[in-house]
């Protein structure tokens, strides 16, 4: 049995921070673009109106503008959490398939990866519960391999804690509304576990789209990197 952390990855996107003042100005530009067609007010732009442009859309409502432009994101989390994620339909996904999988082969070690449980420290009686119950799930499923079972009907034994991958892509608008719903303080701490840093390196990205969103987070990160 091994037990990971959840994690994340936004894909195509320079590597250093350093760089990210020239990606958002080329998506800014690309916005921009389209977003004055439909005012005529092409003649209006120049080399740095983009992330105006984009935070006055925003303001007034005009989101749809902004929908031009996707990114795409590689994430680690448990199976539980990957159905909130597949809920947003404005949005394309590929993730690890259980039915094709089989754990009990080399390439996976011959084990079940989880995911570590945010809510519960090490030392506790729930978190003991829990790793037992991996293991007896981890146990079984297995078994059932060993037994002449497939990996789809194997996979019944495996608990929503079990590690999967996905990558995700949704245009800027539909980021800004899963940022608004999974990093609220009522999403499920594991969602928020995720959802929250990921909303610091998208602010980080593309301050002109998301640095409206939950400021109070972030008000004491960087402050000077998300000012208008």
């Amino acid at each position: 049995m091994k037990i990971v952390e959840p994690s994340f990855k936004i894909l195509d996107i320079p590597d250093e921070p350093t760089g990210y003042p020239a990606f958002e100005a080329i998506v800014a530009a690309r916005i921009e673009m389209a977003g004055r067609v439909c005012y005529k007010s092409e003649d209006r732009v120049t080399d740095s109106s983009g992330p105006g442009f984009v935070r006055r859309m925003i303001r007034s409502g005009h989101e749809s503008v902004i929908e031009h432009v996707s990114l795409s994101v590689r994430v680690v989390c448990d199976r539980g959490v990957s159905h909130e994620w597949v809920r947003h339909r404005i949005a394309s996904y590929s993730q690890e398939s259980t039915r094709y999988c089989n754990y009990g082969k080399d390439k996976f070690g011959n084990e079940v990866t989880f995911i570590r449980p945010s809510f519960w420290a090490e030392d506790t009686a729930q978190y003991r519960l829990w790793k037992d119950a991996m293991g007896h799930a981890e146990d079984a499923y297995l078994g059932l391999l060993k037994s002449g079972a497939s990996p789809q009907e194997a996979r019944g034994a495996l608990p929503n804690s079990v590690k999967t991958e996905l990558i995700a892509t949704m245009n800027l608008r539909e980021w800004r509304h899963f940022f608004k719903l999974r990093a609220d303080k009522a999403a499920h701490p594991q969602m928020r576990q995720l959802a929250e840093p990921m909303l610091w390196r998208f602010r980080l990205l593309l301050p002109c789209v998301f640095d409206d969103i939950y400021p109070e987070l972030f008000e004491d990160i960087l402050p000077e990197l998300f000012a208008p």
